[in-house]
């Protein structure tokens, strides 16, 4: 796994007090990993989101789940890369990779989810994104593919994961558990059975991946996978 470049921001973005740390990883050429801070009952919770620079914009993979980072976040893409965020796609419909959506709404930043995230977040009255697609969808943004592939039913009945060819990125979102995890956290709407599955359907689709992005907590392990398989196992 090739080095990374850490940049924290914990400052004034264009007038905007970030309520905790905005960590931005850059991960590859156009390639940058955004890590925010959310309080739980058992303290701060790192979640991550994901944005690529692309000939458009930058185009953002998860909202962050500290709603008061978006715009930090847009004001600091715009600053360092002279660009606009045009694209954010959730990967399915819980608030901690949603959350976001009202606010890109109002301020005029295309969202885009699955149908199936679309009618549960409608359920759950969370925010809804504009555009919806089938799933395992190619897009093509500026230069830039990537396409989502649905594994089935595994921590939320809707995730999915994206995959960027040019990279080998694999961004899992929470189907897919950090090996600093020693459990699967919420499993209130998940399907532990099918998980394993899709994570074996996961794993054989993309055999090889350069990185892969979980939702929360360290990203850095090549042994995601593995180790989200054994936490299913082991039922816990």
């Amino acid at each position: 796994m090739k080095p990374v470049a850490i940049l924290f921001l914990s400052i004034l973005i264009s007038g905007y007090a970030t309520a905790q740390p905005l960590r931005i990883t850059n991960l590859a050429d156009s390639v940058y990993i955004v890590t925010t801070w959310h309080e739980l009952e058992s303290g701060m919770f790192p979640s991550n989101s994901m944005y690529v620079l692309t000939n458009e914009g930058a185009i953002l993979i998860d909202s962050p789940w500290d709603t008061t980072q978006i715009i930090p976040l847009i004001d600091s893409i715009t600053i360092r890369h002279n660009t606009s965020v045009i694209f954010c796609l959730a990967t399915h419909s819980h608030a901690d990779r949603t959350g976001g959506f009202r606010m890109f709404n109002e301020i005029g930043v295309p969202t885009y989810s699955t149908q199936m995230t679309k009618q549960l977040c409608i359920q759950n009255n969370e925010g809804i994104a504009q555009n919806t697609f089938v799933n395992d969808t190619t897009f093509e943004i500026g230069g830039v593919y990537f396409e989502t592939f649905y594994p089935g039913h595994g921590h939320a009945p809707d995730n999915i994961v994206v995959w960027f060819p040019r990279w080998e990125i694999l961004y899992g979102g929470c189907f897919i558990k950090s090996v600093e995890s020693n459990n699967l956290g919420y499993t209130g709407d998940a399907d532990l059975v099918s998980w394993a599955v899709g994570v074996e359907k996961v794993r054989k689709r993309y055999r090889k991946p350069s990185y892969i992005i979980t939702g929360h907590q360290d990203w850095m392990s090549e042994k995601s996978l593995k180790h989200t398989l054994a936490l299913l196992k082991k039922g816990k």
